[in-house]
């Protein structure tokens, strides 16, 4: 079965489900199957090994993310306000 261009990888589905449905899905599994970039080494070569694990194939390295983006917008967040909470540690310390 191929696929058209209007309703891309859901085309799998044919008339079943419903429009928005399928453009739901549609716009969830092109951002899930689009490359990501590893937090290590930086290459795009990161793929989902099951919910919320993704692997690098380069450098190895296993990480948790969300379930279909290898970042979550609250991850992002805590990562932030670490580095910044980190940083103020070590300037303390310099003083």
């Amino acid at each position: 079965m191929g696929h058209t261009k209007k309703v891309g990888i859901t085309g799998r589905f044919g008339p079943r489900y419903g429009a928005m449905l399928k453009k739901r899905l549609r716009s969830i599994e092109e951002n899930m199957k689009s490359p990501k970039r590893c937090p290590k080494c930086e290459t795009k070569d990161v793929k989902r090994l099951s919910v919320g694990i993704w692997y690098c194939k380069k450098c190895g390295a296993k990480f948790t993310g969300g379930a279909y983006e290898d970042k979550t917008q609250p991850g992002v967040e805590s990562k932030r306000v670490s580095l910044r909470l980190q940083t103020n540690i070590e300037n303390l310390q310099e003083i």
